[in-house]
């Protein structure tokens, strides 16, 4: 083994709560890209790659078969350390999801937040691993990689640009660090360890995932005390590249964390920009502003302090749940401009486009169908905008319907 810490990169403010970010088995840091601005306006997000992985030497691993989970655990240890960091929040996809359990459970002191995702206690049979491992290391990550599209995503989605960069990571992982870490993944088995676990911890499954399927994630939450579990529809083992809205707006919901509300105007004030610009976008909130007048002004604050700053900051509900009841809502009164907004807001906060989709459905019950007729072209207006599929690139499609009061 050698010295050399793994490849790793900072993003966000150097003085914002410290994020790290750990990869799947066969991909390197580019795997977080999706989520890497939303998570990074809030956090120092340092994302490392596995060794042989990325930028990472393989040799940070042992090549004799005896790697363990502790050696990866150590390497994040070792970064953290490099940082100055005493306690940070951790966040990984599958193997990545394993070292994050593991340093919960071994060192509670370190870790403030844990996400697990498409994660497991254990991956199935050692024998299996090991297979593997031998296979690689006699022909090479190439051999893995006619299986991993159906294994991470949907095959279509395989053909898209961040696909195809994700199975050229493969490609050029090093033998010899994809195998170790199957050795890892071998020897790995946390299912005594979860209910050590203190860290406030969200378990993301992909539905439709083979590797770790929803089985898996269910039993690391029921076992981690006061876990929360989300299910992504329409997600394979990659769910954060394939279903990014969901994910990024789970993970933004978990580590920002329920806050009672304040109790002064000015702190109420403060909070609720911080959960608006959360929610609605930076972009957004900064346009709102900047477009308030003297007339406007009094609105625009009793919106952030109230709305905002106590409703929208409440723990009894979470973000998901909140935003379900505004979408009903707002296509009940007919306020189209608003839902529009508040759409792009429940992606934000972690609802996919099916789910959008059934509250819309539901709303046809009982808010009536031309409500609900209305609400699905707003909606797919939203989408298309978001898509890019109406000329626009989706930055910032639905500005046109704001009035200078948006909120």
């Amino acid at each position: 083994m050698t010295d050399t810490p793994p490849h790793h990169a900072l993003s966000g403010p150097p003085t914002a709560p410290p994020l790290v970010l750990g990869s799947s088995l066969g991909t390197s840091l580019a795997v977080w890209e999706p989520q890497l601005a939303a998570l990074a306006r809030g956090h120092r997000v340092l994302r490392w790659d596995l060794p042989g992985h990325g930028g990472s030497p393989a040799s940070a691993l042992p090549s004799d078969g005896s790697a363990t989970i502790d050696d990866l655990a150590a390497l994040v240890l070792r970064l953290a350390d490099d940082q100055g960091w005493e306690r940070f929040a951790y966040a990984g996809i599958s193997i990545g999801g394993a070292v994050g359990l593991h340093l919960a459970a071994h060192h509670p002191d370190r870790i403030s937040s844990l996400s697990a995702v498409c994660s497991s206690a254990r991956f199935g049979d050692a024998a299996v691993w090991r297979e593997r491992a031998a296979l690689v290391r006699a022909e090479g990550t190439e051999a893995m990689v006619a299986s991993r599209p159906g294994t991470w995503f949907s095959h279509d989605f395989a053909h898209t640009p961040l696909g195809a960069a994700l199975i050229g990571d493969l490609r050029a992982t090093d033998r010899a660090g994809y195998a170790a870490c199957c050795d890892v993944l071998a020897g790995y088995d946390m299912t005594a360890d979860l209910a050590k676990i203190t860290a406030p911890t969200l378990v993301v499954a992909g539905r439709d995932d083979p590797a770790t399927p929803p089985s898996h994630a269910r039993r690391i939450a029921d076992a981690v005390p006061g876990a929360s579990l989300l299910e992504v529809a329409g997600a394979a083992h990659l769910a954060g590249v394939e279903r990014p809205e969901a994910v990024t707006g789970a993970l933004l919901a978990h580590l920002n964390g329920p806050a009672a509300p304040p109790r002064d105007d000015a702190a109420r004030h403060a909070a609720g920009m911080a959960v608006r610009r959360a929610v609605l976008g930076v972009a957004h909130v900064e346009r709102a502003v900047a477009r308030t007048t003297p007339f406007t002004a009094r609105f625009q604050d009793f919106i952030t302090r109230y709305a905002w700053g106590e409703i929208w900051t409440g723990d009894g509900l979470d973000r998901r749940t909140r935003s379900c009841i505004t979408l009903t809502a707002l296509i009940a009164h007919g306020h189209d401009a608003e839902l529009a907004m508040h759409i792009r807001a429940s992606l934000t906060n972690g609802l996919t486009r099916e789910e959008i989709g059934e509250v819309l459905l539901q709303s046809a019950i009982y808010c009536g169908v031309p409500a609900a007729n209305s609400a699905f072209a707003t909606a797919q207006r939203v989408f298309d905008d978001i898509d890019g599929t109406d000329g626009t690139d989706g930055t910032d499609a639905d500005s046109a319907s704001h009035s200078d009061t948006e909120r």
